[in-house]
């Protein structure tokens, strides 16, 4: 009887097994509250609707993980598909989608300085501003009493750059609705006039991931990973003088854009289960929704979110753009990281019109670390490594030639764990190749096998982006090229000897900027009518606050802990437009989001500090495709001439000519809505210039009160682009002017090329704005 049993208990279970198993978390969207109920009665609303489709009311009270109930109408619950697609029937839901298939993860001394707005130093173009340089922080009170809320891993508040010294009490007139939700670690004495809110959203992870670790993360606002902090302090961070990175690189001041904006926590990512924190962190859709939700509610002025999707996902299946559109409607600027999945063209997360997507570039700053050869020949490298050798020479060995017998051939100069023999290696300075593995764990095994120093040469694919790691030795990075003469000079000596020089931070480096090789790049495929991204920011070596919880690498054998750190990606680009934007706000505190959009585009920089236009990070002439409208510059933005305003009808419209009329049920679409090129956007893209285009704009003059603006243009090899009228009169503040840009082929020269897209640029001038605007045009 017993073994019948354990036969039978499979097969009588098996089919409530399956129904478990399909189960999975559905975001169910209404669109817009109609404003008539109070926020239970929302609540009971909707659980009515899964008293309708599941069995018994304590299966749909315990299945409903949130209820989206102040700006945005909807709730995620758990589901079965059968019950999700009875939903979807409903007349008053506008979508059902399920968030399994797609979740979010997670994507500075001298940058400020670099982008002009804490000395006088630093890029500059054209205009300078009416108020000058050193007057944008006082003009905007250093964005004293904007609100950002950062969604993000949390904030390790006892940072000095979250620090409340001498900042006031939140005025009444903001109506700050926030709250310091108590968690693990994080108490509401954590919360201050710097971190004046903090909240924590994990319904989404535990019901993919299981509870939350206490080991791997804090059940908290707390920050576990670092991300977060380095993020928020970007963004609005107090300036903190005397701040270095391990080993005392970068020594400086550290800020944040707006050192007396406010800050908002929204924990929505957590560390993955048995994964080191250095593959990332998950962000789940539905509790990105959840923050977004409670960010508008309580009161913010500006969001930014340093998350993005490894692929681009569909507007109406997008909830991150989803809650940025209610967001926009009230008047809150989202700003988002464009993606780390570059140099890939079409892989660019966030290109909803209505959110800031940013790119990354570089900094005018490097951490030399030469590497000097027996044969008196200096290789330049770069290390943000602490540790330093005698100023001696040593024995240098290619790792290739240094191995056990077993390894592959295919991977003997890589450096891989266990591959190094000790015999060969002890007292040398090893010379590995990238590729396979992590670069950090090429140097332990490096020192694992008794070496003294690393020389990390780039694979040809790597080109001459030099990957500066916090190695556990000395060490320094070498492009490819220079890589190759190391080998070569290994091969011509008996007795190859090098050292590396310790890294000396220097300032001023030249080119800069350029485009980092990891952001993400357009075209938008989800519109290709839409150029994305908006602009680039500073996003590699960016130097902010850190989890003390953390380690400089996120490795699990790094037990190192910093204050501030190094971080690199879209992810630190993002803050850097944040703070610029929150003052922005705090100058025109009546813009609209568009409005400070626009000012940031079309006053940003295309040309680096040798005055030639931005390349990447191999050299070659970069597009918009990467940077948008170029690289951010928040002194001009701050008085930019005129702007390219749109409400939040406007991107109601567009969503109408894509078919999408259901993300506000209280908004109609028109019969015959106007073309989604037509968006008054400060960019515009023509994905198949078959024939004649017409393009219309309107611009909003917030300059000199008597302008005359003329139009001139770049536009893309083989495309001829007029605008009518070509001169702009304007006689007030606030008035607006419209006009069209045509736009057809013309011959083509030996530079246009066909099936593939042109870039080009427009700009209306009066002899002292200029008003730029990209455009990227495809020729088939």
């Amino acid at each position: 009887m017993e073994t019948i049993y354990r036969f039978f208990l499979p097969l009588i279970f098996f089919p409530l097994l399956a129904s478990c198993l399909e189960k999975q978390v559905y975001i169910v969207h209404f669109g817009e509250h109609s404003g008539e109920k109070g926020l239970h009665e929302i609540e009971e609303t909707h659980q009515s609707y899964l008293y309708s489709v599941k069995e018994t009311k304590e299966d749909a009270q315990s299945s409903l993980l949130y209820s989206y109930k102040h700006s945005i109408n909807g709730f995620a619950a758990v589901l079965t598909p059968d019950e999700a697609s009875k939903l979807s029937e409903m007349e008053e839901v506008v979508s059902v989608f399920p968030t399994r298939s797609r979740n979010y993860s997670l994507q500075t001394t001298r940058s400020w300085e670099f982008v002009g707005l804490n000395e006088e130093e630093g890029l500059s173009s054209g205009h300078e501003s009416n108020m000058g340089r050193e007057d944008l922080l006082a003009k905007a009170s250093y964005g004293k009493d904007v609100i950002i809320g950062v969604l993000d891993s949390g904030v390790w508040p006892e940072s000095a750059s979250f620090s409340d010294e001498g900042m006031e009490p939140i005025p009444e007139s903001k109506s700050w609705k926030g709250i310091c939700q108590e968690g693990v670690a994080f108490n509401s004495s954590h919360c201050n006039r710097k971190i004046i809110g903090a909240r924590y959203y994990v319904k989404g992870f535990e019901h993919e991931k299981g509870t939350v670790n206490a080991t791997e993360d804090y059940l908290s606002p707390r920050d576990m990973d670092g991300h977060g902090s380095h993020t928020a302090s970007t963004a609005a961070g107090r300036q903190v003088p005397d701040v270095a990175a391990l080993g005392g690189l970068a020594r400086g001041t550290a800020s944040g854009g707006a050192p007396l904006a406010r800050l908002a926590i929204y924990k929505v990512c957590w560390a993955i289960p048995n994964q080191s924190k250095a593959d990332g962190n998950l962000c789940m859709f539905e509790d990105i929704l959840a923050g977004i939700d409670d960010a508008i509610a309580d009161g913010v002025d500006i969001i930014s979110i340093s998350i993005g999707t490894s692929d681009p996902v569909p507007y109406e299946e997008d909830y991150l753009a989803v809650g940025a559109l209610h967001a926009a409607k009230r008047n809150i600027l989202v700003v988002c990281s464009a993606g780390n999945n570059g140099p890939a063209p079409g892989t660019l997360s966030n290109p909803a019109p209505w959110l800031m997507t940013v790119g990354a570039s570089s900094l005018d700053r490097a951490f030399l670390a030469p590497v000097m050869l027996g044969n008196g020949r200096e290789i330049m490298g770069q290390t943000v490594a602490p540790d330093k050798l005698e100023n001696e020479m040593y024995p240098l060995v290619y790792a290739g030639d240094a191995v056990f017998p077993d390894v592959p051939q295919n991977s003997t100069g890589q450096c891989l764990p266990g591959s190094l023999n000790p015999d060969m290696v002890k007292g040398k300075i090893v010379v590995c190749m990238r590729g396979a593995g992590r670069r950090l764990d090429k140097g332990l095994e490096v020192k694992r096998a008794g070496g003294v120093g690393l020389i990390l040469g780039n694979a040809e694919a790597n080109g001459n982006r030099l990957s500066c790691d916090p190695h556990f030795l000395p060490a320094s990075a070498v492009s490819y090229n220079d890589a190759t003469k190391i080998l070569e000079y290994i091969r011509s000596t008996e007795n190859p000897m090098a050292t590396i020089s310790p890294a000396q931070t220097v300032m001023h480096y030249k080119p800069a900027p350029f485009m980092a090789g990891f952001t993400s790049q357009g075209p938008n495929v989800i519109d290709l009518n839409i150029l994305k991204p908006d602009i680039t920011a500073p996003g590699i070596q960016i130097l902010a606050a850190w989890s003390e919880a953390s380690s400089p690498t996120k490795l699990e054998y790094d037990h190192r802990i910093v204050k501030y750190n190094f971080d690199s990606g879209t992810s630190m680009a993002c803050p850097h437009v944040s703070g610029a934007a929150a003052l922005l706000k705090a100058i025109h505190p009546d813009w609209s989001v568009a409005a400070i959009r626009s000012a940031l585009m079309t006053t940003a920089r295309i040309t680096n500090n040798l005055d030639q236009l931005i390349r990447d990070e191999v050299g070659n002439t970069a597009t918009p495709f990467q940077y948008g409208a170029g690289h951010f510059q928040p002194i001009k933005a701050a008085d930019p001439g005129l702007i390219y305003d749109a409400s939040y009808d406007d991107y109601l419209l567009y969503l109408c000519s894509l078919g999408l009329n259901k993300l506000d049920s209280t908004f109609k679409c028109p019969e015959d809505p106007p073309s989604p090129v037509n968006l008054n956007y400060p960019s515009f893209a023509i994905p198949n210039l078959n024939g004649t285009v017409t393009i219309t704009r309107t611009v909003t003059n917030v300059g000199s009160s008597n302008s005359k603006y003329y139009f001139s243009v770049k536009p893309p090899p083989g495309v001829h682009v007029k605008a009518s009228p070509s001169i702009l009169f304007f006689d007030h503040i606030g008035q607006k002017q419209s006009f069209s840009i045509t736009v057809s082929p013309k011959d083509f020269g030996p530079i246009a090329k066909r099936s593939a897209y042109g870039f080009g640029f427009y700009t209306w001038t009066d002899g002292f704005y200029r008003v730029r605007s990209p455009m990227a045009v495809y020729l088939p």
